[in-house]
C-alpha cells in the first residue's frame, strides 16, 4: 500500500496553481483557510468552497494544514476559551465535510524560522538555511530582546557579533526582514515591536507550563476529534529547540512520547516531521517512527543537513542527515500493519529552473518540490515491489 501523496497549497493566491499540483503527480492537496481570523469558527460554508475548487482540478482535500491555535489558548488567557469553543466547532465542521486529519502546531508566536530563504546552494538552487550565528545576532543586537544577553554564552556574543560586522548594511537587513517573517500563507510580515510585545506576554510561561496548557487544549479537543472521525496531527516544532527564550515542547522523542501518553486517544497524534525532527541530532527518527508509528497521521517527509556549530540548511530530499530509504520503509511496513495509507507531502523543495524567477512562499515553489516527489515515489515504488 502506497503513501496518500499530497503537496500543500495555500489557496487561491498561491503562485503553485492547483493544474500545477495534479501535474506532479498528486492525488491530494493540503491546505487550510487562511484568510479566516485565527481563534473564529471555520463554517462549513468556507469548507465546501475550498473543497469544490479543489475537487474541481480533480483532487481531493482530506488534510488540514492548519488549524491554527491562538496564543491566547497557548497562553491560556484572555479570550481562550472561546477559541477553544470555536475550535471545537471548526473541527466538528471539518469532519462534516469529509476531511480526516487536521494538523497544528504549539509553537509560541513564531512558526518555523530560517536566517537566509535563498541559500544558494553548488548546483545554484536556493534552498532554506539556518545559521546559529546568525540567529544569535539578530537576537542580541538586530531585536534588542531585553535579557538575550544572559541565554548567550559571552563567546556566542562576541562570535555573533563578529559574524554580523562581516555582513554589509543590505545583508543584515534582509537578516533581519527573515527572521520576522508571517505564518505561512501570509504576506504580510511581523514588526519588530510585535514580537516584543508578544515575547514580553509570554513572561513566567515555561516550558512546564507551556505543555500544561497544550495537555489542556487536548483533553478539551480531542474527545470531540475523536467523536467526529477527526484524527489530529501535531506538528513538531521548527527548529526544534528554544528560541528568543521562548519554550519549545514539541522537540523530541520524549516531547511526543509524553503528549501522546497524556491524552491516550487515537485521535491525537503527530505530523511526523522527518526535517524537524532531523534537524537533532539526539533524534532517531526511524526508531521514534517504530515506537509511535500507530498514532502517526501525516508525514512531512524532507531532509536536513546538519554541522556541528548548530547550522541546517535543508538538503536534497535523498541527501541530507535522514536515510529516507528507511524512513519510507519503516512507513510502508507502518501502513501494512494498520492496513491505511498515510498522507504524506515532499517538504521544503529547493528553488530552482524556472520558479527562480517567481515570487513563491519560501520552500513552496513548485518545481523544487516536484522533484523531491518523485525521487520519494521512486524510493518508495521499489521499497513497495520488494517488500510483495
Amino acid at each position: 500500500m502506497l503513501m496518500h501523496q499530497t503537496m500543500r497549497w495555500y489557496g487561491p493566491q498561491d503562485v503553485v496553481k492547483l493544474s500545477d499540483i495534479r501535474q506532479a503527480g498528486c492525488a491530494g492537496v493540503v491546505t487550510a483557510l487562511h484568510h479566516i481570523p485565527v481563534g473564529a469558527v471555520w463554517t462549513t460554508d468556507e469548507i465546501k468552497q475550498r473543497k469544490k475548487l479543489i475537487e474541481d482540478a480533480g483532487m481531493t482535500w482530506t488534510v488540514v494544514e492548519s488549524l491554527p491555535v491562538s496564543e491566547d489558548i497557548k497562553k491560556q488567557n484572555g479570550q481562550y476559551l472561546e477559541h477553544i469553543a470555536n475550535y471545537k466547532t471548526s473541527l466538528q465542521n471539518l469532519a462534516a465535510c469529509g476531511i480526516e486529519v487536521v494538523t497544528y502546531n504549539f509553537m509560541p508566536i513564531l512558526d518555523w524560522l530560517r536566517t537566509d530563504i535563498a541559500y544558494t546552494m553548488p548546483d545554484g538552487s536556493k534552498a532554506l538555511y539556518f545559521n546559529r550565528l546568525g540567529f544569535i545576532a539578530f537576537d542580541l543586537y538586530l531585536l534588542k530582546r531585553p535579557g538575550a544577553k544572559e541565554e548567550h554564552s559571552l563567546t556566542d556574543q562576541e562570535a555573533a557579533a563578529a559574524y554580523l560586522n562581516s555582513l554589509n548594511k543590505d545583508e543584515q537587513e534582509q537578516l533581519f526582514r527573515n527572521l520576522l517573517l508571517g505564518l505561512p500563507g501570509s504576506d504580510e510580515a511581523f514588526t519588530a515591536q510585535q514580537v516584543l510585545d508578544a515575547l514580553e506576554n509570554y513572561a513566567g510561561i515555561n516550558a512546564d507550563t507551556l505543555r500544561k496548557h497544550l495537555v489542556y487544549f487536548l483533553r478539551e479537543v480531542v474527545p470531540v476529534a475523536e467523536a467526529a472521525g477527526v484524527k489530529m496531527a501535531i506538528h513538531p516544532d521548527d527548529p526544534p529547540y528554544p528560541v528568543l527564550g521562548l519554550p519549545r515542547i514539541v522537540s523530541t522523542e520524549a516531547d511526543a512520547a509524553f503528549l501522546l501518553q497524556s491524552v491516550d486517544s487515537p485521535a491525537n497524534g503527530l505530523c511526523f516531521c522527518t526535517g524537524s525532527y532531523g534537524a537533532r541530532a539526539d533524534n532517531d527518527i526511524v526508531a521514534m517512527l517504530k515506537r509511535f508509528g500507530d498514532r502517526v497521521h501525516f508525514l512531512h517527509l524532507r531532509n536536513t543537513k546538519r554541522d556541528a556549530e548548530g547550522n541546517f540548511y535543508e538538503a536534497a530530499h535523498l541527501a541530507g542527515d535522514t536515510d529516507m530509504y528507511a524512513v519510507i520503509k519503516e512507513v510502508l511496513q507502518i501502513q501494512q500493519r494498520r492496513n491505511i495509507s498515510i498522507p504524506m507531502r515532499p517538504d521544503h523543495g529547493h528553488q530552482m529552473l524556472d520558479d527562480l524567477q517567481k515570487k513563491t512562499y519560501p520552500g513552496y515553489s513548485a518545481i523544487g518540490r516536484l522533484k523531491g516527489l518523485a525521487e520519494l515515489r521512486g524510493v518508495e515504488y521499489a521499497l513497495d515491489k520488494m517488500m510483495r
